[in-house]
């Protein structure tokens, strides 16, 4: 597995986040309801939400699957809100961070998708892990 399919092995070592990025695609705040969540995100056919403060900075990404999980849980209500979930919320990628770092973080953590932020915090992008 490697960081994004753009960016073969043989190039990838001198190249940096922001340079192999993907647009950071559905953001949704962290106060809205899971159930909403899920209706974008499944209307979006994407793997992920990136989840803004009420500033718009990036708090984490959440999946699928992690929403799913909360939802069926005996604890979940309709008016559950992201911010009371569970989901990866840092540290980030930094846009000036080699692909190789880069990846071994996200291995690390057992991530297959990581923000990319600025340094005031606002999502610039995206990398992900290839299938």
């Amino acid at each position: 597995m490697t960081l994004l399919q753009t960016c073969p092995q043989a190039h990838c070592s001198d190249r940096a986040a922001g340079d192999v990025m993907t647009p950071p695609g559905p953001q949704v705040g962290d106060d809205m309801i899971v159930d909403l969540a899920l209706s974008v995100l499944i209307g979006a056919r994407a793997d992920h939400l990136l989840v803004r403060d009420e500033d718009g900075r990036c708090t984490g990404l959440i999946t699928r699957s992690q929403m799913a999980a909360h939802h069926h849980g005996s604890w979940y209500t309709e008016e559950t809100r992201l911010r009371d979930l569970s989901y990866d919320r840092g540290p980030f990628t930094s846009p000036a961070m080699s692909v190789r770092e880069a990846e071994r973080a996200m291995r690390r953590r057992a991530l297959r998708a990581s923000p990319v932020i600025n340094e005031d915090g606002y999502a610039l992008g995206i990398v992900a892990l290839s299938r």
